[in-house]
């Protein structure tokens, strides 16, 4: 089942590269009592995600913390060191987490897995947004095609806030 608009998050670890190495993020510390824009790509590194969904973020991200948001976060099933290299490369590290769901934990509980074997990649994530405030989802957006990064956009999502 898919999460809802009203739901909590579920309750789940995280790992993401940080300048002193990997460092465990739970739910509870990046969401509890904050107001936290998450967005999920199907991978790192992979056309869309890199040319239009996090560079729009990371472009958006002033104007979306001046709109009372706490935090961004980027979620892909991908390991630490995937997830760190694209921080890294994309110029987002230190601006925006960079959170590697590498066993599809926190994806699959929140039921936006899919399952892209076709196209050479496994399991892995849809492409949404949300966002969250105290653990709780306030907003969510769904892409139809993990190739289309519009409701999901850091311009929809500013709209919306």
């Amino acid at each position: 089942m898919t999460i809802a608009i009203g739901d909590k998050l579920p309750a789940v670890t995280f790992k993401e590269k940080t300048a002193d190495g990997p460092v465990e993020t739970t739910t509870e510390q990046l969401f509890g009592g904050k107001r936290v824009v998450l967005f999920a790509v199907p991978g790192a590194f992979t056309p869309t995600c890199s040319l239009n969904h996090l560079p729009g973020y990371l472009e958006n991200r002033d104007a979306i913390l001046a709109k009372g948001v706490d935090d961004i976060a980027v979620l892909a099933v991908n390991d630490w060191h995937v997830m760190g290299a694209w921080a890294q490369s994309s110029g987002g590290l230190g601006k925006i987490h960079f959170l590697a769901d590498w066993d599809a934990g926190f994806t699959k509980a929140v039921g936006l897995d899919a399952d892209l074997s076709a196209g050479g990649l496994g399991v892995r994530s849809k492409r949404y947004s949300m966002l969250v405030e105290d653990g709780v989802v306030k907003l969510l957006n769904v892409e139809e095609s993990p190739g289309q990064a519009t409701v999901s956009g850091a311009a929809a999502m500013l709209e919306q806030l």
